[in-house]
């Protein structure tokens, strides 16, 4: 599989995890437990998925506009939870029609963006785009101890989950 393959699978599932720990585990939390601080670094559930749009849009962003924006990384972008997760997931969703309309050298290449405090950076493009990717896993994750300390079912959201349901029978 080349690398363009890869993150266009990548963001898949990206998207695909994002849907499914709302579809399933958020849809019915209370709202006492989507504002409550769980001890997240972002305190609440409410707060990581926050956080998690404010990356996506800045990353995205810095990949495919060549912006940088400043926005703080605990900003509220949305304080109704229906427009949290509407927003979340058209950010998801828009990072895989976008890796297919690379070239594929662009992932031989580097990415030079500036970051809140200031100061230019330059790291090599694909590495930094898996850090888009391994980053929302590393949030979902700690929204999935948020919900298992509530005493709630654990997300499965592991990436092979969504590879053996493309599985077709032979």
């Amino acid at each position: 599989m080349d690398l363009q393959r890869y993150f266009v699978e990548l963001a898949r599932y990206h998207e695909w995890a994002t849907r499914r720990l709302f579809d399933q585990h958020l849809a019915t939390l209370s709202e006492e437990h989507w504002y409550c601080d769980t001890s997240l670094f972002f305190h609440s559930i409410h707060g990581t998925l926050n956080h998690l749009l404010v990356t996506d849009n800045t990353w995205h962003a810095r990949f495919a506009e060549g912006l940088s924006p400043r926005t703080p990384l605990d900003a509220e972008l949305h304080v109704d939870r229906g427009a949290l997760c509407e927003a979340l997931i058209a950010a998801v969703g828009r990072w895989a029609p976008w890796i297919e309309s690379l070239a594929s050298s662009r992932f031989d290449g580097d990415l030079v963006y500036t970051r809140n405090n200031g100061q230019t950076v330059r790291v090599p493009f694909a590495a930094a785009l898996g850090h888009v990717f391994n980053h929302a896993t590393h949030h979902r994750g700690q929204i999935s101890a948020g919900l298992t300390a509530m005493g709630r079912p654990g997300p499965e959201l592991d990436w092979v989950y969504k590879l053996q349901q493309e599985v077709k029978p032979s």
